[in-house]
């Protein structure tokens, strides 16, 4: 068969006056509708008005326009069934052969600021899914499109078959339901926030492809990175990379952990992560100080670690972490200076995020965790800690520093994987224990890295003290205080420690797994 007659109705308007000229050039006929109409007769294009084929003009503001039996005939007519063909020609019919289309701009819509649920609900697209629907399930006798990207390609099999092959119409009718089901699940996505339903009886989620990587986490597993389609600002999957190599699936899960921790902080600060765990957190007053922490943490682990600040890079501070290996820096923005000199190394991944969110600002939203055959999901853990829910369960109260240095433990420790402990002193980490069976071992760990530092520091765990081990080895660690969620049945114990060693302990009423 041969593609004799087209219908163009677009949005997008990218390359269509080029396609639809050389769909011209090859003899076929166009139809099309509305703008798109305007567009190609005022640009020269042979053109026929969708009313001319329907008998009927285009009404109420042209929501109703093609949704009409002498189109949708035309789309599912199954060109070698003799009844179908029977009543194409009693009906005075034509097939339509070749379909151009692309949605109303819902997403673009809903992502302007202030936009009005009226103007969000006036762009979803109805017929124009109705013809690609029909256009796809009919694929065997019709050529569909919905990405300009496919332009070239069916005119080049167009120039040399007349037609396009069965395996090319396959193809673009799946993306066709590809292109519609992420549609619809946005639009779903959309008015499920309007209504307040946030555990829908069926969950329907679209992702878009930023790029196809080597491999997964071993080089034995193929791999992905998606990200939403209304992403958030200041996140790893809206950074621009400005240097380096391509990022590798662990580069983008340990770049993800290191903006998740440093965007829990205010003033300057920067995080070191390995195997998403941070193996060194600093505060400061600069930027370049915070670093300085952040690498005395630990300067072990940060080698070939992932670095990330929630200030933009100086040349000052881009000098020292020139001085290790690290496979990405993570920043807000770099000064032309600091691109220099840490673009002298070729591998290493510089990644501009743009304005990170101030913790009371980041945006909600789930995090999904597959299991097999299903899914689980949470929402994204953005407690924050305030002091006026704080309790003290020991005789001595903190001191102000030390309460400061607590909320600083806090705010890492619920980014460490559980059983997790950390040791901070000064506005650094100086120990950090990780993904720990019991919570002694995760403490035995963290005070071992700390040695000598842990005289003085504190102590933050994840989740409460299940008996008072934890805090004899603090004790004798030289730890002052301590800041835990409580709650376990044998807090009076943990309680009782402090107090013999003089330790002071605050509970938040919050606990912070993570797996």
């Amino acid at each position: 068969m041969a593609i004799k007659r087209a219908l163009i109705s677009v949005s997008d308007k990218t390359g269509i006056v080029e396609f639809a000229q050389q769909l011209a050039a090859q003899g076929v006929e166009i139809i099309s509708t509305g703008g798109t109409h305007t567009l190609l007769k005022e640009q020269g294009v042979p053109v026929i008005g969708i009313s001319e084929v329907t008998g009927f003009p285009e009404i109420m503001d042209g929501r109703v326009k093609t949704l009409h039996p002498a189109v949708h005939s035309g789309l599912l007519a199954v060109r070698d069934n003799e009844e179908h063909q029977a009543q194409m020609k009693e009906l005075n019919l034509d097939y339509i052969d070749l379909v151009v289309v692309n949605l109303y701009p819902f997403q673009q819509t809903i992502e302007k600021p202030g936009v009005s649920y009226e103007e969000a609900i006036e762009n979803i697209d109805i017929g124009g899914p109705t013809m690609l629907r029909s256009a796809a399930k009919n694929h065997a006798f019709v050529t569909v499109v919905v990405d300009a990207a496919d332009y070239s390609k069916v005119i080049e099999e167009l120039q040399a078959e007349g037609d396009t092959t069965l395996a090319t119409r396959k193809s673009l009718a799946a993306k066709v339901f590809r292109h519609t089901a992420a549609y619809d699940s946005l639009i779903a996505s959309y008015l499920n926030e309007q209504v307040g339903e946030t555990y829908p009886e069926r969950l329907t989620l679209t992702y878009e492809k930023i790029q196809s990587l080597r491999y997964g986490e071993n080089p034995h597993q193929q791999a992905a990175f998606y990200r939403a389609p209304l992403a958030v600002q200041g996140s790893l999957t809206t950074a621009e990379q400005l240097h380096g190599k391509e990022l590798s699936y662990n580069n983008i899960n340990d770049a993800n952990a290191a903006l998740s921790i440093v965007s829990e902080f205010e003033g300057p600060a920067v995080v070191a992560v390995k195997h998403m765990n941070p193996c060194g957190v600093g505060i400061g007053e600069s930027v370049y100080e915070a670093y300085k922490k952040a690498y005395e943490s630990d300067p072990t682990s940060i080698f070939g670690g992932i670095v990330a600040a929630n200030r933009p890079i100086d040349s000052d501070t881009a000098a020292l972490l020139h001085e290790i290996f690290l496979e990405i820096v993570i920043a807000p923005e770099f000064t032309p200076e600091a691109i220099d000199i840490l673009s002298q190394k070729k591998n290493i991944r510089l990644l501009r995020t743009g304005h990170v969110p101030a913790p009371d600002k980041r945006q909600a939203g789930w995090q999904l965790t597959s299991v097999d055959g299903g899914l689980l999901v949470q929402e994204n853990d953005l407690h924050s800690l305030k002091e006026d829910q704080l309790s003290v369960a020991t005789d001595r109260q903190p001191t102000e520093e030390e309460l400061a240095q607590l909320a600083f433990g806090w705010n890492v420790v619920k980014h460490v994987k559980s059983n997790a402990i950390v040791l901070v002193k000064d506005g650094m980490t100086v120990g950090v224990g990780a993904g720990q069976m019991n919570r002694v071992g995760a403490a035995r760990i963290a005070i071992a890295q700390a040695g000598e530092k842990a005289k003085g520091a504190v102590l933050a765990s994840d989740a409460f003290f299940p008996m008072g081990d934890t805090l004899e080895l603090a004790a004798a660690a030289g730890i002052t205080a301590v800041i835990q969620p409580g709650g376990s049945i044998r807090d009076e114990e943990s309680v009782k420690v402090a107090n013999e060693h003089g330790i002071a302990m605050v509970m938040t009423g919050v606990r912070h797994f993570k797996h």
